[in-house]
């Protein structure tokens, strides 16, 4: 009789183990089902840098990112590469990591724009900032005015040197940018049979580089007017140049970008005379986008540009900011 007790006891034992674990399993169910978010990631794809635009422009993306992450609990992953290659492998481990949304900044645009597709493909929605694809992968493009520039910067040309001059262009690298820029600025000085283009090379947005670019160009232009340069660190780089080699020939610099060194020489009656704006700060436009599309949120438009106002000495002090790291 006492073996039969303790078996049922057993048995009962047994079961009510088993309700428990079953009512565990539902409620943990009902959790996931109810309370329980899916974490949500954004991926951020960059070019490496370390100052200049770029270098704000990086800071600028995890500033923002961590906001996000503080305010929303959307976790960020952020690469930078320094070539198109790696970026390319950047974005596929971002897609293995199945994140949510990309943002993106292509080192160039044609070489990235299968990778650009291959985000699409995946189903991820994409946020393009700067230098767009050659393709419709992009969800939303954030970009500033860069035909705008060039054009802004061209009838800046012709007012300043009344429609007659020997011009040196200094161009970004392959990409959207690049060729909009210079499309803008060609455009603008087109009807003005007097204004010339004496040589036009590029100085890969990089100050080293411009400075190079610019002692060979000067070498072999005994007289030159006025230099178009499509980036304010690659400005400084001619500007450099042309202290160097003496020349008083020149009359004006132009950039773009609006950077705290070209701002100042505007300041103090350089030769810089006019860049336009073009902020690294938007980047943060982007981490904002890519936060709500995230959340599954229609963007409100799929092209954000901003504007691109010419600053000169009598507005530089409206946008100067001794404190800026750019």
């Amino acid at each position: 009789m006492k073996k039969l007790w303790i078996i049922l006891l057993s048995f009962i034992t047994i079961f009510a183990l088993a309700a428990c674990g079953d009512a565990a399993t539902e409620d943990a169910g009902s959790a996931d089902e109810g309370g329980g978010e899916e974490q949500l990631t954004i991926g951020i794809s960059l070019p490496s840098a370390t100052h200049g635009w770029m270098g704000a422009l990086i800071e600028s993306a995890e500033q923002q990112a961590m906001e996000l992450q503080e305010s929303e609990g959307i976790e960020y992953v952020m690469t930078n590469a320094a070539d198109p290659n790696t970026q390319a492998n950047d974005v596929d481990d971002l897609i293995a990591q199945e994140v949510d949304v990309i943002v993106m900044l292509p080192i160039e645009s044609a070489a990235l724009s299968p990778v650009g597709q291959k985000i699409k493909d995946a189903g991820i929605p994409l946020v393009i900032v700067d230098r767009e694809l050659e393709n419709d992968a992009a969800t939303v493009v954030v970009k500033g005015d860069n035909e705008g520039i060039g054009v802004n910067a061209g009838k800046y040309f012709v007012e300043q040197l009344n429609g007659e001059g020997k011009i040196v262009e200094i161009t970004g690298p392959p990409s959207s940018v690049t060729e909009q820029r210079g499309a803008g600025f060609q455009e603008a000085v087109a009807g003005e049979p007097g204004m010339e283009i004496i040589a036009s090379q590029s100085g890969d947005f990089s100050t080293e580089t411009s400075l190079e670019v610019m002692q060979n160009i000067l070498q072999a232009n005994p007289e030159i007017d006025a230099v178009f340069t499509q980036d304010d660190g690659m400005a400084l780089g001619v500007l450099q140049a042309i202290e160097e080699a003496g020349r008083t020939d020149i009359q004006f610099v132009t950039g773009a970008g609006g950077a705290k060194g070209v701002f100042e020489d505007i300041q103090n009656d350089g030769l810089m005379k006019a860049t336009f704006l073009y902020s690294p700060t938007m980047v943060e436009d982007a981490v904002t986008i890519a936060g709500d599309l995230a959340k599954g949120e229609e963007p409100a438009e799929s092209m954000v540009v901003k504007e691109a106002t010419q600053v000169t000495s009598e507005n530089v002090d409206e946008y100067y900011d001794p404190e800026s790291k750019f």
